[in-house]
């Protein structure tokens, strides 16, 4: 696989997403860990489960975070 256009040296080794809902309460906490991703791109991939602190209810949350511009060309 190619390497990508273009890497973020100052990227920090994970990031700490805190999610809260509009009145504040925090639902988790969720950590995304740096990726490879099979398009070539570089960045952060993040997938755990968080509760509603008021029902108990559980769901299930996937993000990315992608650097712009680290698609390596054709």
């Amino acid at each position: 696989m190619p390497e990508p256009i273009k890497r973020d040296t100052k990227a920090p080794k994970f990031l700490e997403i805190t999610v809260k809902d509009s009145e504040g309460k925090v639902w988790s906490t969720i950590y995304a860990q740096p990726k490879e991703f099979s398009t070539g791109s570089v960045g952060y991939y993040a997938s755990d489960k968080s509760t509603n602190p008021e029902s108990g209810e559980r769901y299930q949350c996937g993000m990315s975070f992608t650097l712009i511009g680290s698609k390596p060309g054709k």
